[in-house]
């Protein structure tokens, strides 16, 4: 199976509002930017990459769906999405409860922020290549 088909996968056998909610965080990372690859990573998350760095990695929790952003203290938050980690120095988070709704404009600003953090920066976190 793909990343992308487990992915599919995940959020099928998530028959509550956080399925829901799951499928339109994905869509709105997805249509940010052309490019952005999925990644199955760490015992079952979905995690998002552009040109090698890290976006973004999501799970559904109970009674939340989390999305963790890899250098979210580093960039702008225009939206003020983040409503968790705000203390850190590097992540930073959005958790969305069941009355929660996507702000879909927000978080493709928010992915597009990312992007050009890992851009500008030296060393972004990397999907390590895989070895033959």
């Amino acid at each position: 199976m793909t990343p992308s088909q487990k992915i599919d996968k995940l959020i099928a056998g998530i028959t509550d509002w956080r399925g829901k909610t799951f499928a339109a965080v994905r869509k709105a990372i997805r249509a940010a930017e052309p490019g952005i690859t999925e990644e199955w990573k760490w015992m079952g998350s979905p995690v998002w990459y552009k040109d090698g760095g890290m976006i973004a990695v999501a799970n559904a929790h109970k009674g939340k769906v989390k999305l963790t952003f890899a250098w979210g203290a580093k960039f702008p938050d225009p939206g003020k999405l983040f409503n968790n980690g705000l203390d850190g120095n590097a992540r930073r988070s959005i958790d969305y409860l069941e009355s929660d709704k996507v702000d879909v404009a927000g978080l493709k600003k928010l992915v597009r922020a990312a992007i050009a953090y890992n851009a500008g920066k030296k060393n972004p976190v990397k999907k390590k290549a895989k070895r033959a």
